[in-house]
């Protein structure tokens, strides 16, 4: 058997050209043989049609269809987050530019962990986290693969500036990667603080702080998970700099609307923070990973700094080549700043900021024909892209089986979530190509799907 062809190199682009076509086309039969937003069948048929396709995992000989069938068979079986009528989680369509930018890093293969395996793109990762820092009113900004690392970075941060302890405060519609993240780091037992109308209670944060020993680090959040709702953040500030607590605001949804003119105002109070959460592969329609930590004293990010003398020895550095290892909690780590930045230098300010404005009149679109609607109940109107309904009279147990029949048929996906003691169904709405009409239709098929 011939050496394989290698995806980069001079003979590289060549090599992949007939490839990408397989692959294009292997993803355009794919979805066309699922026919809808995710397989029919559920996990069983799933798994049944992977096997079939994968058969021996490692053979004795090779398969030179491999690569068609198995894209092939993962397109038909995948969940398609352009299909507007798959809105059940933070799980954006990634833009097209965003996807073929992600190639180009492939098949190059940078690896962020010394200067002289990426010279570019270390070059690139250090301008546009020092944009994107100051977009949030921050000093510097570290890439990360997303919402979990950056809030569990964010603790580490403040631990470390405290001498090694900190308690943690949050509210109770707070991501569970903070609870998490303590409990990694060995912190003491998070506090939570009632969130009794979906977002963090100013009165019961200030009665918290008086009573709780010093060092405190308050989570405060800005585009909830289950709900999208909003923190009163400048409150949430004020409280911090008088009972002089350190402040993170886990802004890994809610740090999109950054970029519209008309919904940057739901996060003023945002660059009080000492850390910020950020996520590009929601609100920012980034194919994963996309995170993102800005922090507001770059002095902090001296916590992360380490040594290995066959990447950032000290004589190097001294002779200014960048040190990357102390960038990040990764060694080996890929440049997934060259999609964001060529997303941000194709669409402009402007060109996100109208994604993220479409995908929130949608919410307001389907907030409107829920109410409208008398077979269903509204939770409440939208923050940012996400609505919770329910039908009309109907138990918690109907709710989760709706749901589930809608996966299984392949229909639909909607997420679940549980505010007020009762169980809702979930839309979160990132596909900026949704119109109204796809929105009646999904009400029609919930509709459907409801026992009567």
């Amino acid at each position: 058997m011939p050496t394989p062809p290698l995806a980069s190199g001079p003979s590289g682009p060549g090599a992949l050209r007939p490839l990408l076509d397989t692959v294009l086309d292997a993803l355009d039969a794919g979805g066309r043989a699922r026919g809808g937003p995710l397989p029919a069948g559920g996990p069983e048929a799933v798994t049944a049609r992977m096997r079939d396709t994968l058969g021996d995992v490692l053979p004795d000989e090779g398969d030179p269809d491999a690569l068609r069938a198995l894209v092939h068979a993962l397109a038909e079986g995948a969940a398609d987050p352009a299909d507007p009528l798959c809105a059940g989680h933070l799980h954006c369509p990634p833009l097209a530019v965003a996807t073929a930018a992600d190639l180009a890093v492939g098949a190059l293969n940078a690896s962020l962990d010394s200067w002289d395996q990426a010279p570019a793109a270390s070059a690139l990762e250090a301008l546009v986290t020092r944009a994107l820092a100051e977009t949030a009113g921050a000093a510097d900004c570290l890439v990360t693969t997303g919402g979990t690392e950056s809030n569990q970075l964010a603790l580490l941060l403040a631990r470390e500036a405290h001498g090694g302890n900190v308690h943690l405060v949050t509210g109770a519609g707070a991501h569970h990667s903070l609870t998490r993240a303590a409990w990694l780091l060995g912190l003491p037992q998070p506090v939570t603080v009632p969130a009794p109308a979906g977002t963090l209670d100013p009165a019961a944060l200030d009665e918290a702080l008086t009573e709780l020993p010093r060092p405190v680090l308050v989570a405060a959040t800005a585009g909830t998970t289950d709900a999208g709702l909003i923190d009163p953040l400048p409150e949430i500030a004020a409280l911090c700099r008088t009972h002089r607590a350190r402040l993170h605001i886990d802004a890994a949804y809610g740090g999109g609307l950054l970029f519209s003119e008309r919904h940057r105002h739901r996060l003023t109070g945002l660059d009080a923070a000492d850390t910020v959460t950020l996520d590009l592969h929601k609100l920012g329609w980034q194919p994963i990973a996309a995170g993102l930590l800005t922090v507001r004293d770059a002095r902090d990010l001296t916590a992360l700094h380490q040594r290995a003398d066959y990447l950032n020895a000290d004589d190097d550095t001294e002779a200014g080549l960048p040190d990357l290892l102390s960038r990040s909690l990764h060694t080996t780590r890929r440049p997934d700043i060259l999609k964001i930045a060529v997303t941000l230098r194709t669409l402009g300010r402007s060109g996100l900021g109208t994604l993220v404005d479409q995908v929130c009149e949608r919410a307001d679109d389907l907030a409107r024909l829920i109410t409208a609607h008398p077979a269903f109940e509204l939770y409440d109107r939208p923050t940012i892209s996400t609505v919770l309904f329910r039908p009309a009279g109907a138990t918690d147990d109907t709710v989760a089986a709706v749901r589930r029949s809608l996966l299984n048929d392949g229909r639909a996906v909607l997420g679940r979530a549980r505010l007020n003691g009762r169980l809702w169904l979930k839309a979160t709405l990132l596909n900026p190509h949704t119109r109204p009409d796809d929105l009646a239709a999904l009400l029609t098929l919930v509709e459907g799907h409801t026992p009567r």
